[in-house]
């Protein structure tokens, strides 16, 4: 069933101009059918904050339950922000404290750009901290993304991530390793993952919190889990969320990093992700900037119209599986019980049991 336009947030007309269906606020208030009220706390910069929201009200919306999706997005103040971010954010964005006064069903946190080594001295731990344990106690289940399920692991579970030494960086192979559980309830069992990330939680340290791991790869590492509980938490480590051109335009923002002096190496090729016509194409562009570069003119621009043709989404589809049964659950739960996270005649340590809450 459709997102629902609640606001005047670009994100619902971009949505729709797209071929997704958005109904009107009045339209679907006509409508008797139930409404999930899902939370996105969006800690992206400014350069992927709207395109972040695109992303999860897109896979949101696609989910194929009997119910109406609201979107409430917020971010944290802490949060460094340029004068278009904070506009965006003043006029679109809930407050937390609203967030807390009106519940929510679910919620997804994105991930974060970082400057310390260590979570715990970013000015957004504390406040991060505030937002999942509330969440933990009034809302059925939270999805954490990336750095979001980094930041958990270290302060719920005093699991801290570890550097890799070099960006993980690309669309890799992975497997479902528990397909009992009602997350990956008819998913693919081999599928894609993008992942961007120069840090990992291992498999080993999933393990020792007693999480249970779903899906990894050999190269990318874990990148589903589900906590203790089977539910109340859903751990994500790669991008299920990217869009085809994500990586792309992460791509493009180093290539000019790189050509404006900020880094010092060419950027590598995100891995498994450019064909080899595309990669002659970005090498001969490489060429070309460093041409400028030694001339000190203005670089060219990446010749994406070149690339897009070439470009394939191999991960879109299975995205959008995972979503659907994490919001068929939740519907399940919240349905079955409007005002507890799990029913008193389940058992959230058995997620066999929760399998019959999967539509």
């Amino acid at each position: 069933m459709p997102l629902v336009a609640h606001s005047s947030l670009p994100t619902f007309a971009r949505l729709q101009h797209e071929g997704e269906t958005v109904l009107p606020r009045d339209y679907a208030l006509q409508q008797d059918i139930r409404a999930l009220h899902i939370g996105l706390l969006n800690m992206m910069p400014d350069a992927a904050l709207e395109a972040t929201e695109r992303q999860f009200f897109r896979l949101v919306g696609e989910a194929n339950q009997i119910a109406q999706f609201y979107m409430h997005p917020f971010t944290l103040p802490q949060l460094s922000r340029g004068p278009r971010g904070q506009a965006h954010i003043a006029q679109y964005y809930e407050s937390f404290a609203d967030i807390q006064a009106q519940g929510l069903d679910a919620l997804i946190i994105t991930g974060a750009n970082v400057t310390q080594a260590d979570l715990s001295a970013e000015p957004f731990w504390q406040p991060l901290i505030e937002v999942i344990d509330w969440a933990y106690a009034n809302v059925t289940s939270t999805l954490c993304s990336c750095l979001a399920t980094h930041a958990v692991m270290q302060f719920r579970y005093q699991q801290h991530r570890v550097h890799r030494g070099a960006k993980l960086w690309g669309v890799y192979p992975h497997q479902v390793v528990d397909r009992t559980h009602p997350l990956v309830l008819g998913v693919n069992t081999r599928f894609d993952v993008p992942h961007s990330r120069f840090n990992d939680i291992s498999r080993a340290q999933f393990h020792a919190a007693g999480i249970k791991v779903l899906v990894e790869s050999e190269q990318a590492g874990v990148h589903l889990a589900v906590s203790e509980d089977g539910f109340r938490i859903v751990f994500l480590q790669g991008h299920p969320e990217y869009d085809i051109i994500s990586l792309l335009k992460e791509y493009k923002r180093e290539v000019n990093a790189f050509a404006r002096g900020e880094r010092r190496d060419y950027p590598p090729f995100p891995e498994h992700y450019f064909g080899v016509q595309m990669q002659a194409i970005l090498e001969e562009h490489r060429l070309r900037v460093e041409q400028a570069m030694q001339a000190q003119a203005l670089p060219p621009d990446l010749p994406e119209v070149l690339l897009l043709q070439g470009l394939d989404n191999t991960w879109h589809d299975t995205a959008e599986a995972v979503i659907n049964n994490w919001i068929g659950n939740v519907y399940q739960v919240t349905h079955l019980d409007r005002h507890k996270p799990f029913r008193d005649d389940l058992d959230p340590h058995d997620p066999l049991k929760l399998k019959g809450l999967a539509l």
